[in-house]
């Protein structure tokens, strides 16, 4: 028999011992494995969406929460802000673009975002089939959102109020779809985009809507204030009244990010927030909770190896006088001690395996279930660097717990063994 088989015929005799090793070991590295692939699937959706784009200028309140509805896609909106800002903002010398985005529903799972083309080129937005929006109620979906819903150019579709599935249905107001995107592995794929005045319209017709439901003006009146703070557009006819949820904004000149943003904070009613600042907040506050499941992940990893260890010398005391049988037909004390090691790498790079296998299935899972880790961009598709040197921490924990029993039998007196008997 091969060394290799006789392992695996030793580690058959204790298959208690060797599934308990085999499921510790797993599950340290799984969890290891498991924020590795979080941390990529995070690192390259913060790294994409916000790839190019200097400041966000927004309603006041929490910077990271306008960074993150306004690019990420991933939060309630900070408010509303006015048109007029972003005409302001374009005749600024130290502006080279800006683009507006207005917020407020969705489709299913998806966002409604109204916006303009050069949003769609930012992101590298080509379309497969169809063309680009001219029109209000014209829509272009992401590849997600279209490969999620099975729409079609010429198809319609109708949004719902809010930013979350099961608000009330616009369906007076279906939007056409006339284009859609490529896949651009960036948040452009899982949005429905349309021109800004589409939010505009969808919104007049809920209020008017609304007022031939309710004879009261007055409180018509509140309830349109109170949905422009959850991220609505004003109903008012004329242009000074129009508002968009953010701007986004590129640089023209270095000089424009040490004194725009403070201009914007200090003299107007808006705020201006960094999308690089604020990720690097936002990685900030998920460093701890990432560090301590590390921690478990390699306690776990380390119990595995002290139950190897512990299998390992337990079963080198059963095994003794088998041993020293090999040893007397010949086999030397180096394949002795081989025999040992082979055992315990086995169960690591078994262990190691499962692990991983655990971590991806557990992502894949997640991201099934849950939209909000399909919008961080959670995939189960990565391959991690990080992987291969979690094969080596298995290797080196396996290694150092067959250490003591491998050198034990490596020492073990064959002729007073076997006069034992």
């Amino acid at each position: 028999m091969t060394m290799l088989g006789l392992s695996l015929a030793y580690l058959r005799r204790r298959p208690l011992t060797t599934v308990l090793n085999l499921l510790l070991l797993a599950l340290g590295v799984g969890v290891i494995a498991f924020l590795l692939l979080l941390e990529r699937g995070l690192e390259n959706r913060l790294s994409r969406d916000v790839a190019g784009i200097d400041m966000v200028v927004g309603a006041k309140g929490s910077p990271l929460q306008l960074v993150l509805s306004a690019v990420m896609q991933v939060d309630v909106p900070t408010g509303n802000i006015p048109l007029s800002a972003l005409a302001e903002l374009r005749r600024n010398p130290m502006v080279r673009q800006a683009v507006p985005v207005a917020m407020g529903d969705s489709f299913g799972s998806f966002r409604i975002l109204g916006t303009e083309p050069d949003y769609i080129a930012h992101y590298g937005g080509r379309l497969t089939r169809g063309r680009m929006f001219v029109a209000p109620m014209e829509a272009v979906l992401g590849a997600e959102a279209a490969s999620a819903s099975r729409l079609e150019p010429g198809d319609a579709l109708v949004g719902s109020h809010g930013l979350t599935a099961g608000g009330e249905a616009h369906a007076g107001m279906p939007y056409k779809v006339v284009g859609i995107l490529a896949p651009t592995g960036t948040v452009l794929d899982r949005l429905v985009l349309t021109p800004v005045a589409s939010v505009w319209a969808v919104h007049e017709h809920h209020h008017h809507h609304d007022d031939e439901a309710d004879e009261d003006h007055d409180h018509h009146d509140h309830e349109t204030g109170a949905d422009q703070g959850h991220g609505h557009d004003a109903a008012g006819e004329e242009g000074e009244h129009r508002e968009v949820t953010a701007i986004l904004v590129r640089y023209a000149a270095p000089l424009a990010a040490a004194r725009l943003p403070r201009e914007i904070n200090r003299e107007t009613e808006m705020q201006a927030a960094s999308p690089a600042a604020e990720m690097l907040r936002l990685r900030a506050l998920l460093g701890v909770g990432l560090d301590a499941m590390r921690l478990l992940g390699l306690v776990l990893v380390l119990a595995a190896g002290l139950s190897t260890f512990v299998a390992l010398a337990n079963a080198l005391q059963e095994r003794r006088h088998d041993l020293a049988i090999m040893r007397a037909l010949g086999a030397g004390r180096l394949r002795v001690m081989a025999q040992i090691l082979t055992e315990a790498l086995l169960v690591a790079t078994g262990g190691m395996l499962l692990g991983v296998a655990l971590a991806h299935a557990a992502i894949a899972l997640l991201s099934v279930l849950s939209a909000r880790a399909r919008d961080l961009g959670l995939s189960a598709g990565y391959v991690v660097a990080g992987e291969a040197w979690l094969l080596l921490l298995a290797l080196l924990v396996a290694l150092l717990a067959a250490a003591l029993p491998s050198i034990q039998a490596y020492r073990t007196d064959v002729s007073r063994l076997l006069a034992k008997g």
